[in-house]
């Protein structure tokens, strides 16, 4: 069911955008996101068959009858990676107005108001909401230069694409879920305990953001969406949670 619940989320996240107190909140995001895609739309019509084509140059020939198979995943790749690529930028660029629009979906899930919200704690968060993205950074990094140093190695290196992906979805969980785990106190660190928890979930919601990322137009709208869907993943499965464990 986990697996099910994570594309539920997002469906979530797409109706509660439409909600208009929050409206205000998805516009600044959603520009930047707009902004940012469209540098990678460009990027890869300019250079991603090119790169295809370099790396396929250099397989043995043993592998050419799967020539096509492996142009079609190392493209998918490609795309996702610079999607992807410069999601997290927008994140980074982005993260204290994705904390405040996932506060204000968690008021409106719950009905409880949060204290403060005006310009001066807006300013005051900022950061704390960058230094939040940059342990996102270190997190990242070196399972990214884990996987590239195993694309060198022959009969491993065909699992990476695979492993790839798998690690997009769960960095695309964890980059969302943050956004309310930061607004309600918990810790990087217990963040990804709490993650791993619930693999199946986190990894089926991130999956579908890495998915999404790759329908035109849709992407543009993919940075506010699953912050409100991860916020609302977060109502349902861990804040009840947390509330146990306070008492």
């Amino acid at each position: 069911m986990d697996m099910v619940n994570g594309f539920i989320y997002l469906g979530r996240g797409a109706r509660l955008l439409m909600q208009k107190e929050l409206r205000v909140f998805v516009l600044l995001p959603l520009l930047i996101n707009f902004l940012l895609f469209t540098l990678g739309v460009v990027l890869i019509f300019s250079y991603a068959g090119g790169w295809v084509d370099e790396i396929l140059s250099h397989l043995p020939s043993w592998l050419s009858w799967a020539a096509w198979l492996l142009w079609a995943l190392l493209g998918l790749l490609l795309v996702m990676s610079i999607f992807w690529g410069f999601n997290l930028v927008g994140n980074m660029i982005a993260a204290p107005f994705n904390g405040i629009l996932a506060e204000r979906t968690q008021m409106l899930l719950t009905g409880t108001p949060q204290e403060g919200g005006g310009v001066g704690d807006f300013l005051r968060m900022i950061p704390g909401a960058l230094g939040r993205e940059v342990s996102k950074w270190l997190y990242y990094l070196p399972r990214v230069l884990v996987l590239f140093i195993l694309s060198f190695i022959p009969g491993i290196n065909l699992l990476v694409p695979w492993l790839w992906l798998a690690f997009a979805a769960w960095m695309m969980a964890v980059q969302y879920v943050d956004y309310p785990m930061d607004n309600n106190g918990i810790s990087f660190k217990a963040m990804g305990k709490r993650l791993r928890q619930r693999k199946l979930l986190h990894l089926s919601f991130g999956g579908g953001v890495s998915l999404l990322l790759l329908v035109p137009v849709v992407n543009f709208f993919v940075m506010p969406l699953a912050v409100v869907g991860a916020t609302a993943l977060w109502v349902d499965e861990h804040g009840a949670q947390v509330a146990v464990e306070a008492t």
